[in-house]
Formats: C-alpha cells, sequence, structure tokens
C-alpha cells in the first residue's frame, strides 16, 4: 500500500463534499500537472490519502482512499489528463495543520513542506504514521 495527499480548495470541493458522494467517491478531476498526473497513475485501489484543505484552512481534515486507479479526466478532451476515484474515510478527530507539519522535525521533508504547491503528492509511511498520531489516530490505519 502506498499513502498520498490530497489538495483541495474546501470553498471548491471540500472534505464533507467528498463525504457527501458516499462509497461511490469522486473522480479527483481537474488536475494538469505532469508530477501529480504521474502520482494518480502510480495508485492502487485500497492506497490511502490525507484530505487536505488548501488556501482556506490549511490543515489535514481526513482520509481518503483510492477507489479506481487511473483512467482520462472527463473533464477535458486532452488524453494526457488521467485522474483517479477516491472516497473518504473518516474525517481526522483532530485537524493536522500547515503550521505544525512544518514545526515538526520529523516531517522537514513532506512533500508538503518542501513541494508546496503540487496537488498530489506522495506521502512516506513515516511520515503518515506522524501524521495520522499528530490528528489524533493511533494506530494509524
Amino acid at each position: 500500500m502506498a499513502y498520498w495527499l490530497f489538495k483541495s480548495e474546501p470553498d471548491v470541493f471540500s472534505f464533507e463534499m467528498l463525504k457527501a458522494k458516499g462509497k461511490k467517491g469522486e473522480q479527483w478531476d481537474g488536475v494538469r500537472n505532469y508530477q501529480a498526473r504521474n502520482n494518480m497513475r502510480a495508485m492502487k485501489v485500497g492506497d490511502l490519502g490525507f484530505f487536505y484543505h488548501s488556501n482556506v484552512g490549511l490543515e489535514v481534515v481526513g482520509i481518503v482512499e483510492v477507489c479506481a486507479e487511473a483512467h482520462p479526466d472527463t473533464t477535458t478532451d486532452d488524453a494526457r489528463w488521467e485522474c483517479v476515484d477516491i472516497r473518504a474515510v473518516r474525517a481526522m478527530p483532530k485537524k493536522v495543520s500547515l503550521k505544525d507539519v512544518k514545526a515538526n522535525p520529523k516531517l522537514a521533508a513532506m512533500s508538503l513542506v518542501t513541494s508546496m504547491r503540487l496537488s498530489v503528492q506522495p506521502v512516506t509511511e513515516a511520515e503518515w504514521k506522524e501524521v495520522c498520531r499528530m490528528g489524533g489516530l493511533e494506530p494509524a490505519p
């Protein structure tokens, strides 16, 4: 299993909106960055990810699961762009702010700190466990 982080502006698509989609989930569309697209191409069904509210909130608010592997993004006719489908698993008991992530030396190399603008990012197992611990999830799912 691999771990990921998905960024979304909560006023555009929030974790609550994803939860409302239920088990079917929603396609993570509209990504127009090659590195983020390639990250999605590497995802497998069952991989877990953090749902991060960007711009407003700047915090990890939930955990998601990849429920469909990379497929054409239906929001464009350009075959270069693909997306995965994700569904909400659970909200974080305690939201984990970007400020707290940056203050934690164990997370200094995390993509959230080093690649701020990338909308779909890999997360190492150690980072996953640490952010889950900070968010009140022990053991980490």
